[in-house]
């Protein structure tokens, strides 16, 4: 909103400083600040109104220490993250932008998923929340629209630079040149260690069935499938204080830096990847993810005044697969968010051999002494803080990781 305000202030009255808000570096610093802001205020008074409401977390008893002394911490704080992630994206981001309006609908989506969950646990008493499949078929219908819009809007595309034309390519004017780039609505993504760093998923599709609704589908299914694992990896790795919110900040980071050289034509074509017109807008998104992330953790790490809930969670990992697929990286995702992935695997091993060998030899055997991932170390004795540390720095090397395979051939 203000940006439409301060452009109009400076075209028609040349109002000092309001060309500022052209620049999305200044509108990107002004988010992650104002995100800064409204997670430190409103937590506070949130976390005062639900220990008031009484809204408190039940915490099933699993042996870990410390853990009953968390029974009634006050729950569904991702309402904190969502309102600092929201807020400042409505206020300085451009909400014509077809990429800024996918993240918000998917945040509000998954966002409302959670919170239904909580709301059920909170004040319906009923641990189970949500029902297993409803949740599934808010990720998959969140999914479908995330890919309708992002494959059928016409102003989703990539320019490719042609080689060998003798026109610059360092100039604006060159930039709208038949000559030096071209137009294309494809279905190109990123893809690590290989020569051109590009695939596409017309390739896995034989020829009769490459039709704008076959196409459609296939994107469809990949997205909706990304979604969903990355929202739950998400919400399993919230089980101990600040471990979720960090590492979603170092991801927001990474893929801030990403969305930023990937919409800039210079920067492309400088490092030799992707140009996506239109993406750089999302800066201004994810400054105030990282923000909303940082601020929160101001009172959820260890020991923690507050939970962010599955409304939260939810919404963290559908904001990140969501983003990733906006600026065509979702195909570094099983690197960049390494640490839901291992959560994740963890679970499925665990339940899939304990079934195993329980069917086998009569009695269920673990892999780890308890699942997720992290859960296992506790049961080893390490002190969550600890835990989550090193987590942490495991997901910044990752996050590295991620940046240096876009110049690995």
């Amino acid at each position: 909103m203000l940006y439409y305000l301060f452009t109009y202030l400076d075209e028609r009255f040349d109002l000092p400083g309001a060309g500022l808000f052209q620049f999305i570096s200044f509108r990107a610093a002004c988010s992650v600040i104002l995100s800064l802001m409204i997670s430190l205020v409103f937590g506070k008074r949130l976390i005062a109104l639900l220990r008031k409401k009484q809204v408190g977390e039940t915490v099933r008893d699993l042996g870990l220490d410390g853990q009953k002394q968390k029974e009634g911490t006050p729950t569904m704080g991702g309402l904190i993250i969502i309102a600092a992630i929201l807020i400042p994206t409505l206020l300085f981001a451009r909400l014509t932008n077809v990429y800024v309006v996918t993240m918000i609908i998917a945040t509000v989506w998954l966002g409302f998923v959670g919170f239904m969950d909580d709301y059920i646990k909170v004040f319906k008493k009923d641990k189970k929340g949500l029902a297993g499949t409803t949740k599934i078929i808010g990720q998959v219908g969140v999914g479908l629209i995330v890919a309708g819009m992002l494959y059928y809007n016409d102003n989703v595309f990539i320019k490719t630079k042609i080689t060998d034309s003798p026109a610059s390519f360092q100039t604006a004017q060159a930039l709208n040149d038949p000559e030096v780039w071209k137009s294309e609505k494809s279905l190109k993504t990123t893809i690590p260690f290989v020569k051109d760093n590009e695939f596409n998923y017309a390739w896995l599709m034989p020829d009769s069935w490459q039709t704008k609704t076959g196409m459609f589908i296939l994107f469809a299914l990949v997205v909706v499938i990304i979604v969903t694992a990355v929202s739950n990896g998400a919400n399993i790795t919230d089980g101990i204080d600040g471990l979720a919110a960090g590492t979603s900040a170092i991801i927001g980071v990474t893929l801030a830096l990403l969305a930023y050289l990937s919409g800039n034509y210079i920067f492309a074509d400088y490092l030799n990847i992707m140009y996506i017109p239109h993406a750089g807008e999302l800066v201004v998104f994810i400054s105030a993810f990282v923000g909303a992330c940082i601020g929160f953790l101001w009172y959820n790490t260890y020991p923690a005044q507050v939970f962010m809930g599955d409304t939260g969670s939810l919404a963290l990992g559908g904001i990140i697969a969501t983003f990733a697929i906006a600026i065509r990286k979702e195909l570094l995702i099983p690197v960049l968010c390494g640490i839901f992935l291992i959560e994740n695997l963890s679970v499925m091993i665990q339940v899939s051999y304990f079934k195993y060998t329980k069917k086998r030899f009569g009695a269920g055997k673990r892999v780890f002494l308890m699942s997720p991932l992290h859960h296992h170390y506790q049961k080893q004795g390490y002190h969550e803080s600890k835990i989550v540390s090193r987590f942490w720095i495991i997901s910044i090397m990752l996050a590295v990781l991620t940046i240096i395979t876009l110049k690995t051939r």
